[in-house]
């Protein structure tokens, strides 16, 4: 994976643009309007962020995405979102040799060598919060004080999105069969948000 740096606070622009070809996918360009302008970030569907945005803005932006369509609905589109980020990262941050390694490897190396990476690159998607792995059986990434979360309240787990990224990267670099769950999320007053990989 390449990236420029750290800017803490801040999460990469794929949770936005992403998200908002999600959106005009599934339920067309007046659902994306719908979310957007809630969050009152309609300029980034005129002009997609380049650059790293503000971790409340990003924070606010799937707030509402779960106040304009709730429950099932939402959770599809951030899964969605999720996926199309994992695709994202998969053309163009994670060079062709590198994933050509990966993919030779038995599944538990590959799997050490993904989180090895995810690790050195957590800034663009943890923000101020903390992350750490630990390479066990299941496999769990862990995001503490989770941005995402913040000030959110709810019976089920939130963060399909990073869900969602993290299998699609673990199905192509790691296992075909691999799934990611989140047993734990703080919106849900868990101390962390932890997602088990398994395959």
């Amino acid at each position: 994976m390449s990236a420029a740096g750290p800017a803490r606070g801040c999460i990469g622009p794929n949770a936005v643009t992403r998200l908002a070809e999600a959106l005009r996918a599934d339920v067309g360009e007046d659902g994306a309007a719908r979310v957007f302008g809630r969050a009152g970030m309609s300029d980034y569907l005129v002009h997609p962020p380049e650059q790293m945005v503000e971790e409340a803005e990003v924070a606010r932006l799937h707030r509402n995405l779960r106040e304009v369509f709730p429950g099932e609905d939402a959770q599809r589109l951030s899964l969605i979102a999720g996926a199309r980020t994992g695709d994202y990262l998969l053309a163009n941050r994670i060079p062709r040799p590198v994933q050509a390694i990966l993919k030779m490897l038995p599944a538990p190396f590959a799997s050490y060598a993904l989180l090895s990476a995810i690790r050195r690159h957590a800034w663009t998607f943890a923000g101020s919060g903390a992350f750490f792995a630990l390479a066990d059986n299941p496999t769990k990434l862990v995001i503490s004080n989770n941005p995402m979360c913040r000030g959110v309240q709810s019976a089920e787990p939130t963060c399909h999105y990073y869900a969602a990224t993290f299998e699609r990267l673990f199905n192509a670099l790691v296992h075909p069969n691999a799934r990611v769950l989140e047993t734990a999320c703080e919106a849900c007053g868990a101390g962390a948000c932890v997602f088990e990989v398994g395959w």
